[in-house]
């Protein structure tokens, strides 16, 4: 049978829920008041149909059914976990990279406390919680030790987990369960849980939220020519699959993220679909992170304007996905963007 998915779409700012706008039914998005949503578009792999709210009634009966279902998702408010207000949209995770090489801060804060001083700026311009790596994941990046990895990010998650909310940023296990011992609130593994068949185990004894992040192939290889029959869709199915995996895992909690991992094994039409049509992840039911901060495919779009920082590229992409319900944004330049954002929460509120 064929295969529908729903994605809300025409989202308005400012109005309350189940309010009647113009003749047209609004719903809030994910129980968020601020948010809501008037229409929905129907996507198959050969078809989309974009219709309002009130004709979801007029639909064949299969497809009503699946659509109500689906709707009733959308709407589900979230709960709040890990100092994530996911009623408060966007929470900013703020990257604090302890890495010699990674691909926008490497060697920056890696040396004596700057990472300590970092992390306070981060949380002092807005952050909700602060994402720590000690691995460099760029693309044509390789692996290091565990030895190495947690040799770099030791000590600053020390001094700064008892002060902060941390998410972790690690494929391995190892690494994971140590952090976790250190006060680690969410774990976030760039492999989708299979760089290491132990850390499945790890987040359920330790009933850690976690991040499941999307990504074709490995650093080293993931950008020679990524492939999707429909990157969209194609992503949307791996996360349900791994949803799925994870229940008979043994992970029965939903303090679960999914991150579509923007540059991760994709090209700049991968990433552009994703980005544009985003809102179809609010179906799965759980918290949407997207880091779209300094990325490639910033500088592929600009051209001779591209600049060092990518600053108007990564603020004109978070405004669209805050715009389209995202609850957390993955970013460097925090105090900039959380600028951006109250002019823009205050322009569409106001």
């Amino acid at each position: 049978m064929k295969k529908y998915y729903t994605r809300a779409c025409n989202f308005t700012h400012g109005i309350k829920s189940i309010n009647l706008v113009n003749k047209k039914i609004n719903l809030p998005l994910r129980g968020n008041n601020k948010i809501s949503f008037n229409e929905i578009e129907i996507i198959s792999r050969n078809s989309k149909k974009t219709i309002q709210i009130k004709d979801v009634k007029n639909l064949p009966k299969f497809l009503r059914n699946k659509v109500t279902k689906d709707l009733s998702i959308i709407t589900k408010k979230n709960k709040n976990f890990a100092n994530l207000n996911l009623n408060d949209i966007p929470n900013l995770m703020g990257v604090l990279n302890l890495t010699p090489d990674s691909f926008s801060d490497g060697g920056r804060f890696n040396k004596k406390n700057r990472g300590v001083t970092h992390a306070m700026n981060l949380f002092k311009f807005g952050s909700n919680i602060i994402d720590v790596g000690g691995e460099s994941t760029r693309p044509g990046s390789q692996t290091i030790s565990n030895a190495r990895e947690w040799k770099r990010i030791e000590n600053t998650i020390k001094k700064i987990s008892k002060k902060f909310p941390i998410s972790l940023d690690t494929r391995k296990s190892e690494i994971m369960k140590k952090g976790i011992k250190l006060g680690v609130k969410i774990i976030n593994d760039i492999s989708g849980l299979e760089y290491d068949q132990k850390t499945i185990e790890i987040l359920r004894d330790y009933k850690t939220p976690f991040v499941i992040h999307h990504c074709q192939g490995t650093p080293e290889t993931m950008q020679i020519k990524p492939v999707y029959k429909n990157a969209l869709l194609d992503i949307y199915d791996f996360f349900e699959k791994k949803i799925k995996l994870l229940r008979t895992k043994g992970i029965k909690h939903n303090n679960i993220i999914i991150d579509p991992g923007i540059g991760f094994g994709k090209n700049l039409k991968h990433n552009m679909n994703l980005i544009r049509d985003i809102s179809i992840f609010h179906t799965l039911g759980f918290p949407i992170l997207v880091g779209v901060s300094k990325k490639r495919f910033i500088k592929e779009i600009a051209g001779i304007n591209d600049t060092e920082n990518r600053t108007g590229g990564t603020v004109a992409s978070s405004l669209y996905l805050a715009s389209q319900g995202v609850q957390i944004l993955r970013i460097h330049d925090v105090k900039e963007l959380m600028q951006s954002i109250k002019v823009f929460k205050n322009i569409i509120q106001n």
